[in-house]
């Protein structure tokens, strides 16, 4: 899967729930909510201060290995 910082969270959670503590680590809690789902990574990294390139990059990371 391709991962980028337009990547929808639902659809990368859908591909792979182990990708779940990813964003947990972040401090998005709220990851069965259909607007959180419905977020880019880039957009729920700007609500929630952390480094959009870093998260993208562990992602990557992560399927990479799959």
């Amino acid at each position: 899967m391709e991962i980028t910082k337009k990547s929808i969270i639902g659809d990368i959670l859908d591909k792979d729930a182990d990708t779940a503590p990813y964003f947990l680590e972040m401090g998005m809690h709220c990851l069965g909510c259909p607007a959180s789902r419905g977020e880019s990574i880039e957009e729920a990294c700007m609500v929630h201060g952390v480094d959009p390139d870093s998260l993208v990059a562990k992602l990557q990371k992560h399927f990479a290995e799959k």
